[in-house]
This record gives structure tokens, sequence and C-alpha cells, in this order.
């Protein structure tokens, strides 16, 4: 089971990564919107903001979030880092249900190039 520091360092990594993003990648990056990434496995949220192509993860909280944000997401932390690390694949985890997503149409529809 990953720990906390590991699923951070993958927030971080996934940031970077999206931050040298080129064409309609960096299109969906840009957007300016509240994150929040449950890891179910340890109960707790990493919360943010998705901006100028960045995740920034401004806290940790225990369980799920308090106030919803605009884009939301949970899996565990052994998800996490194999989706950031690529031995994943999103679409096929979303599907399955290991990994969920919910955002609004609008945003849906930018993140879809991520995928």
């Amino acid at each position: 089971m990953a720990t906390i520091e590991e699923c951070r360092d993958a927030l971080d990594r996934l940031s970077a990564k999206m931050g040298h993003a080129e064409g309609d990648v960096r299109a969906a990056t840009t957007m300016d919107r509240s994150v929040s990434c449950h890891i179910t496995d340890l109960d707790i949220t990493f919360v943010g903001r998705m901006k100028d192509g960045r995740i920034d993860v401004r806290d940790t909280v225990a369980g799920p979030p308090s106030e919803k944000a605009q884009i939301r997401l949970a899996m565990t932390g052994d998800d996490l880092i194999a989706l950031v690390d690529g031995r994943l694949g999103f679409a096929p985890a979303w599907g399955s249900g290991r990994i969920k997503l919910t955002a609004g149409l609008r945003d849906l529809l930018h993140l879809r190039k991520l995928l």
C-alpha cells in the first residue's frame, strides 16, 4: 500500500508532467479549477488547484473533503502511482471503477484531452 508521501510525490510528478505538456493537452491543463484527490485506502484527500498548467496541492485532509472541488478524483494510492508512472491507463481504470472522476460537463470535455 502506498504511503501519503508517495502519493504526494506522485501528484507532484503529475503536476510537472502537465507543466511540460503541449498542444491540446496543454490547453486542457490551463483550466483554473479547484481539485481534490481522495486516496481511498488511506482515507485522506489532497486538495488544491489546477491553474497555469500545474496542480498546486495546498492541503491534505483526513477523509473525504468537506468542500466539493470542481474536479474530484478518487482512487487507491497504488492506482494513483501506477497512473502517474504510466502503468495504468486512465480510460480502462475509470471504466472498471478503479478511478472515479467527478466534474461538470464542460470540465469533462476539457479533461478528455488529457486522457
